[in-house]
């Protein structure tokens, strides 16, 4: 007699399970996170069922010392960016997971990295859940131009069908776009649901492992930018990249969460064209169309993965006209700034209580580093007074709660690229300080020091 299946409550965040429906999840503290979830019945496992297994034949326990590692080939995509992210290029047999906003140029990318590919390595099939043939085709004639025999094209959404088609073309690099237009037949619920997504990543999974071939995966992300489905998720898969940019401008950034194959703090630079994704190599030069001093505007720099990224940061301080004053940032945190102005209020003398504060990270990048606090209280400080520096400087630097200045990482690369770029100072704080032949380093201990430097 077959076995019925059986209902379960799980939450997205943190995948805790609930034998009924509740608001918060107990676990994370998420609210509304908790969705129905239909549980297959156990099957007692036949011998030969490998499933579980990442190879096809029995698993047995073996000594970590004896267990040999493999010399990995990477692929390479054709868009050193996205290499340089990825570590190097995509590992056979690798999961990527890539999020992002919609229309913010996943396809794009997705499609000129699959058009190089197919050229130089071999069969590459692209599964699209949510475009026809002709609008896939559309696209690819206006970002690739000549387009290779090996690249298909297969709009399916079940999971069974794109794994007899894989098994016919053999391709050597596989896309789904995207994982929430996807179902399995073996799941009785709608696409896009946890039971869905879970199913069909984990066939993907077992594919991508027995036969090493790499998969790129499309996701969706929520209105508060995270991803759509489960948690889960990002846990299952290899590398979690994600792609963002303003949609009034032209940049887009590639930015790895994680990555079992190379570091987490790469990060690749494109311009959306008509004629589809360009590298920026130079993202410093493309972020930064003047280096002279302006009032209100510093900048700063930040060190991602193997290279040093500089940017303006420009602020308006402003007599607030009626109720409380207005602080608002975009490219920095919130809170950051919040305690930037603390600081200043209570080390520097900068009263802002009735003044409004607007800080803007130019070029659309978000920073998320401590090292730009600063070039943001300087900034604020010049808008202020009035004042600009005299010099064409930098401005590097953590501001602690007592106004002291503490290090930060990778400064003497930093000061390089200054000097290179044309720079005549650069303000840091003073354990960082070291002299340098090619630019002036003015070590500060403490935000004090560093206004008295700035205007002098």
């Amino acid at each position: 007699m077959a076995k019925k299946s059986k209902t379960v409550f799980m939450c997205t965040e943190c995948g805790n399970e609930y034998t009924a429906w509740q608001g918060q999840c107990s676990y994370c503290g998420a609210w509304n996170t908790i969705v129905e979830h239909k549980v297959a019945p156990a099957e007692e496992p036949a011998a030969s069922d490998t499933r579980r297994r990442l190879g096809g034949s029995a698993a047995r326990p073996v000594k970590l010392g004896s267990v040999g590692t493999h010399d990995y080939s990477r692929i390479s995509s054709g868009l050193s960016e996205l290499d340089r992210v990825l570590g190097g290029g995509i590992v056979p047999g690798s999961l990527t997971l890539i999020s992002g906003e919609p229309g913010i140029g996943k396809s794009t990318l997705i499609a000129q990295a699959a058009g190089r590919i197919a050229g130089k390595y071999g069969n590459v099939l692209y599964v699209s859940g949510e475009e026809s043939e002709e609008q896939v085709k559309l696209r690819a004639d206006r970002v690739l131009g000549e387009i290779s025999d090996s690249l298909y094209i297969y709009p399916e959404t079940n999971i069974e069908n794109i794994m007899a088609a894989c098994e016919e073309i053999k391709p050597c690099f596989l896309i789904i776009d995207s994982i929430q237009t996807m179902f399995s037949a073996s799941a009785d619920s709608v696409a896009g649901s946890l039971t869905q997504i879970r199913e069909c990543s984990g066939q993907l999974i077992r594919y991508a492992k027995n036969n090493d071939v790499p998969v790129f995966i499309v996701a969706h992300v929520t209105k508060s930018g995270d991803l759509a489905g489960p948690k889960t998720m990002e846990h299952m898969v290899d590398t979690v990249l994600s792609f963002s940019g303003e949609r009034d401008r032209d940049l887009r950034i590639v930015r790895s969460f994680k990555n079992r194959f190379g570091t987490t703090d790469e990060i690749g630079a494109f311009r959306m064209t008509a004629d589809g994704m360009i590298e920026v190599p130079d993202l410093s030069g493309s972020l930064i169309e003047s280096i002279g001093s302006e009032e209100g505007s510093v900048v700063s720099a930040v060190y991602e993965g193997s290279r040093p990224v500089f940017f303006e940061i420009q602020a308006l301080v402003t007599k607030a006209n009626v109720g409380f004053a207005r602080r608002t940032a975009i490219g920095i945190s919130q809170n950051r700034l919040n305690m930037i102005l603390a600081v200043l209020d209570k080390k520097a003398g900068l009263n802002l209580l009735d003044y409004d504060v607007y800080v803007n990270v130019v070029g659309g990048m978000n920073t998320g580093s401590t090292s730009t606090d600063l070039a943001v209280a300087l900034a604020i400080y010049s808008s202020f007074r009035g004042k600009t520096s005299p010099r064409k400087l930098v401005a590097v630097g953590e501001v602690g709660l007592t106004g002291h200045l503490r290090s930060v990482p990778n400064a003497e690369k930093i000061v390089q690229e200054a000097a290179r770029l044309g720079y005549d100072a650069v303000i840091l704080p003073e354990r960082n300080a070291r002299d340098n032949e090619d630019i002036r380093t003015i070590g500060a201990s403490n935000i004090s020091d560093a206004i008295r430097a700035f205007v002098s």
